[in-house]
């Protein structure tokens, strides 16, 4: 019996090299265009960022046709998308059951995690790529006198840096609930629900800008520098909305067993 063991063939995988970083980019990008709701959130997002800036230009009176403007107003709308198209990034592998096969293939789950923040980050940066862009032709072909007016490389790092938090913290709140319908609910619940809260009850008012993530990334919205104390405000909120989420989620991915 142990010479027929012996004999049998095996395989040896030990010196099999891993799934390259990029790789692994490249096939969670092409997840997210593979489904039919990540496809039509992604053309959504262009189509949308593209439709609101050519609605601005053609109701805004002239001296409102600023850069600042075309740009300002494309932030609520992606403030909507880019957090859902983070939370479907991590939930579609237990909603559409490729967990299994993913982390079959790929087994350290850290890494694979790792990916799909590099392409929700990539899909985020390409969102504000194409807000600036349009807004950039929007301004050109706008008829304000001074429309480039204070709006430089810090103004567009704020704007990249406020569609940033919103991408994390979706994929944080896929990670927490891993579910997509459940995650999409609580992400607009509980932190608008802690906005209701401060503004009904006045003792809340001193630690707001400390945990209302909304209210302390209000400076990025608007032109002009941001003081130490709102970073250090928008530091304490990202760390509670996007990295407290962000640490459970993933302990929750990298312990749970996959079936």
């Amino acid at each position: 019996m142990s010479a027929m063991t012996e004999d049998r063939p095996t395989l040896d995988i030990s010196h099999t090299l891993r799934v390259p970083m990029t790789r692994l980019v490249r096939v969670e990008l092409r997840k997210m265009a593979d489904t039919r709701a990540g496809r039509w959130l992604l053309i959504a997002i262009a189509a949308i960022t593209a439709a609101i800036i050519v609605i601005f230009f053609f109701a805004a009176p002239d001296s409102e046709q600023t850069i600042f403007n075309f740009v300002g107003i494309t932030a609520t709308p992606q403030a909507f998308l880019l957090p859902v198209m983070g939370i479907l990034l991590i939930t579609s592998e237990w909603s559409q059951r490729t967990a299994m096969v993913t982390f079959t293939l790929s087994p350290v789950r850290g890494r694979v995690l790792v990916a799909k923040v590099v392409a929700a980050l990539l899909l985020g940066f390409a969102a504000v790529a194409i807000a600036l862009g349009v807004a950039a032709l929007a301004t050109v072909a706008g008829g304000a006198s001074d429309p480039w007016q204070g709006f430089g490389w810090d103004a567009i790092g704020k704007f990249a840096l406020l569609q940033t938090i919103g991408v994390l913290q979706g994929l944080a709140f896929g990670l927490l609930v891993m579910s997509s319908a459940a995650a999409i609910v609580l992400y607009f619940v509980l932190p608008n629900a802690f906005t209701i809260l401060a503004e009904l009850w006045s003792k809340l008012a001193d630690i707001r800008p400390w945990v209302d993530l909304g209210f302390s990334s209000t400076p990025l919205f608007t032109p002009g520098d941001v003081t130490g104390e709102q970073w250090l405000n928008l530091a304490s909120g990202a760390a509670i909305w996007v990295l407290l989420p962000c640490v459970l989620g993933t302990l929750r991915v990298l312990r749970s067993e996959v079936k």
